[in-house]
């Protein structure tokens, strides 16, 4: 049986007093995309760090193609990291001719909106054309599996949406990818999710295996403004979709307390849960109840 493209086992990482990785272990198979969800701190960041070799873990291990993180295993990965990679002192062309002599292949040719720009310094463009150079950087050489952090954080919709046709693309081809995301409609694109909290798994499967029986709390009344001031003003995580406003992690029961005490009148109906909503309720739980 052939190893999976990526795997962890019981990885773990402190720093200090602080655990950033506490047992986490996934794989990642050929033609997946494996989405690594979590809010800022969850450890996301260092499992991926691990995984590269990048830095040591104090317990478990990774593999690359069943072998450790080394030079070698990592020709076959595709790597995007948060700052892009970049040296933004050099064009375009020579990015790519520079990871491309690392990696021993051919330079990708650069066409479209890219071969405009082919002389321009990477510093110099805007953040989605930059991320565009990263997505060829990484790709270029064929690997056979693709490490992206952040992969598409402050671009714009479309894109995002041109960016993860790509890695839609790759997965079609048989390429693995593991990506970390913090927004949830890029999370939905995923094949399988992994949720994260304080350094540990907390929530594996798609959308509605992590929700599970979690529920949300709308708030539908013509004085949503005033509902969603009111529920603030108590310190329960509300949000506004639309004109209704919802609450998580309290009851209905006691929504429609609170808002009875500010004279707000409205209908508060239970629904399920977002995969958002419910990384707010882990957030919010101490670490030791999950």
């Amino acid at each position: 049986m052939n190893a999976p493209l990526l795997a962890v086992n019981g990885l773990v990482k402190r720093f200090g007093a602080t655990t950033a990785a506490d047992d986490v272990t996934f794989v990642v198979e050929p033609g997946e995309v494996v989405g690594l969800l979590g809010a800022n701190g969850a450890g996301k960041t260092t499992v991926i760090r691990m995984l590269l070799g990048l830095l040591r873990p104090d317990a478990g291990d990774a593999r690359i193609l069943g072998e450790a993180p080394s030079l070698r295993s990592r020709r076959a990965l595709g790597y995007v990291p948060q700052d892009l990679g970049l040296y933004t002192e050099l064009t375009v062309a020579e990015n790519v001719h520079f990871t491309a002599q690392a990696y021993g292949c051919e330079p990708a040719a650069l066409s479209g909106a890219l071969g405009e720009v082919a002389d321009r310094l990477v510093g110099r463009l805007p953040l989605g054309l930059q991320r565009r150079v990263a997505f060829v950087c990484a790709l270029q050489h064929s690997p056979r599996a693709l490490v992206l952090d952040e992969p598409t954080s402050g671009v714009d919709p479309l894109a995002r949406a041109r960016l993860w046709n790509t890695v839609r693309e790759q997965a079609d081809s048989g390429v693995g990818v593991l990506v970390t995301t913090h927004y949830i409609q890029e999370a939905r694109q995923c094949d399988r999710l992994l949720l994260m909290s304080d350094g540990r798994v907390v929530g594996r499967g798609r959308e509605q295996d992590i929700v599970g029986d979690t529920t949300a709390v709308v708030v539908h009344t013509p004085q949503w403004e005033s509902a969603f001031r009111a529920l603030d003003q108590r310190d329960v995580p509300v949000t506004v979709a639309g004109r209704d406003v919802r609450v998580i992690g309290v009851s209905a029961d006691a929504v429609t307390t609170m808002l009875d005490e500010a004279g707000i009148t409205a209908d508060v109906v239970d629904v399920p849960a977002t995969i958002g909503e419910r990384m707010t309720v882990l957030a919010r739980q101490p670490a030791r109840s999950r």
